[in-house]
């Protein structure tokens, strides 16, 4: 994440004469747990075209690894988890795994009648709350957090 971003948005805000609450966060080793079934759900129920969901179906099937360390090399196993971090296709993985958990967490938080909004790159991602009272933005971020653990 660059500082610039969250010195635009910063900004932007004081603009307006809001007050911005930024949470900055890491998935840790989402590549590795990215779950190759749920790609195909997600797709059929964003309705996606099924040559879609068929494509990224036949694009993680079948994976294999294998370890190597010195002069040892592993036998291959079957890898029905994660994705090859970097690939040309991993942040549209990422994608399309992330946003129905980001979509219900904004649900949640607009219910709440707090204003947020996202910015994800790859596994590096913001929070971001703009009020006119920097306590308030703070508490709007103390709520998220605590609601975002349940994840």
């Amino acid at each position: 994440m660059t500082t610039d971003a969250r010195g635009f948005l910063t900004c932007s805000g004081w603009i307006k004469n809001l007050q911005t609450s930024i949470l900055v966060f890491d998935i840790i080793q989402y590549f590795l747990l990215l779950n190759h079934q749920l790609i195909p759900l997600i797709l059929d129920k964003v309705e996606f075209h099924p040559k879609v969901s068929l494509f990224f179906s036949n694009y993680l099937m079948g994976r294999k690894i294998h370890y190597l360390w010195n002069n040892f090399i592993s036998s291959s196993f079957n890898v029905d988890v994660g994705v090859d971090q970097g690939s040309a296709l991993s942040s549209i993985l990422f994608a399309l795994f992330i946003s129905p958990i980001f979509h219900i967490f904004e649900k949640r938080v607009k219910n709440l009648e707090i204003l947020i909004s996202f910015l994800l790159f790859v596994d590096d991602d913001l929070f971001i709350f703009q009020e006119k009272s920097l306590d308030k933005t703070n508490t709007n971020l103390f709520v998220a957090t605590t609601l975002s653990s349940s994840y």
